[in-house]
């Protein structure tokens, strides 16, 4: 197997901004407590494609609600790679749990964005069967996949991003 990438925390400033951003109004030792308790992605077997994200804190959410969750992860990958982004399977089969934009798209230089390139997951329990899906700290609730990938004999790009959602349109 290839090696290709690595992961790593944000700093505890760049998870507070992407913190305080979600859930205004809380107290800075609750945000250290949930910074010094994140996991880094790993995959659960030898013959997983997936890594495992872990929620960095406890929620639930009823049938139709969504939450952005501050992973606290960002990824340092080699180019021609990215890093897709999907809810856990038995989450998406069990609760309809379902990733806000079908699937995130981590690409190799958002690692060198502004915010760290910190990596966020808006989710939504799209159920119609009235379940609630209850995550709790540490627990796995999404995975991530890395592709390569290759581009056109006559691409010619030299941009450099700097930022996340939407960035490359701006």
């Amino acid at each position: 197997m290839k090696r290709i990438a690595k992961f790593h925390k944000v700093s505890y400033e760049q998870f507070l901004k992407g913190w305080t951003d979600t859930f205004s109004g809380s107290d800075e030792k609750t945000v250290r407590e949930v910074y010094e308790g994140i996991k880094l992605p790993k995959r659960a077997t030898a013959g997983s494609a997936g890594y495992d994200f872990y929620s960095p804190f406890a929620f639930s959410l009823a049938p139709g609600e969504s939450i952005k969750v501050p992973t606290g992860i960002r990824v340092e990958m080699e180019e021609s790679w990215v890093l897709k982004c999907y809810p856990r399977s038995g989450l998406g089969f069990k609760y309809r749990l379902q990733m806000n934009n079908t699937v995130g798209i981590i690409d190799s230089d958002y690692f060198y964005s502004d915010n760290e390139g910190h990596i966020f997951a808006k989710i939504t329990n799209d159920t119609r069967e009235g379940k609630t899906v209850e995550i709790q700290a540490g627990t796995g609730f999404m995975q991530g996949i890395f592709v390569e990938y290759g581009i056109t004999v006559d691409d010619e790009v030299e941009e450099k991003r700097n930022g996340g959602f939407g960035s490359t349109s701006k």
